[in-house]
């Protein structure tokens, strides 16, 4: 058996320091069921950590109070990641942000490749902002300067 790989490579880390689209997996708190999130506000504070805001409101807040067992499934250049770890909250509202934000941070645990056998991830997932381009620029500023500062 391999030894699991517990730090970012060096891929990977820039992958995720450029606003990259990644899935959010928690354990929903009533159901026990998995739950899957888009999220976009999220990037590495260093190898063995992750940190990203989500709204207040949200139920994956609520999921991570219960079970703080999390993965975030990253699309990188050629392949899908999975990285695994630990949720754990930084801060219950972003300072200088104009609604609430909660932010938290993962510590890594696992990270493995999740690509199956044989294929080659050939583009990556890309989004578009459906809202005012220069507000949503102005929004994306705002928050990750007040993660950086959390």
């Amino acid at each position: 058996m391999t030894e699991p790989v517990t730090v970012l490579s060096d891929d990977l880390y820039g992958a995720l320091n450029r606003e990259p689209f990644v899935l959010l997996h928690t354990i929903d708190a009533d159901s026990g069921s998995p739950t899957s999130s888009a999220i976009s506000w999220i990037y590495a504070v260093n190898r063995t950590t992750l940190r990203f805001a989500i709204d207040g409101r949200s139920r994956l807040s609520v999921n991570m109070a219960s079970k703080t067992e999390v993965s975030v499934t990253l699309f990188a250049p050629g392949t899908v990641q999975t990285i695994y770890g630990t949720a754990r909250l930084v801060t219950e509202a972003l300072e200088a942000v104009p609604f609430k934000l909660v932010c938290y941070d993962i510590d890594i645990a696992d990270v493995r490749d999740a690509m199956f056998y044989g294929a080659r991830l050939s583009a990556k997932p890309e989004y578009e902002k459906t809202y005012d381009q220069r507000a949503a620029d102005k929004l994306d500023a705002q928050v990750f300067a007040a993660m950086r500062k959390a």
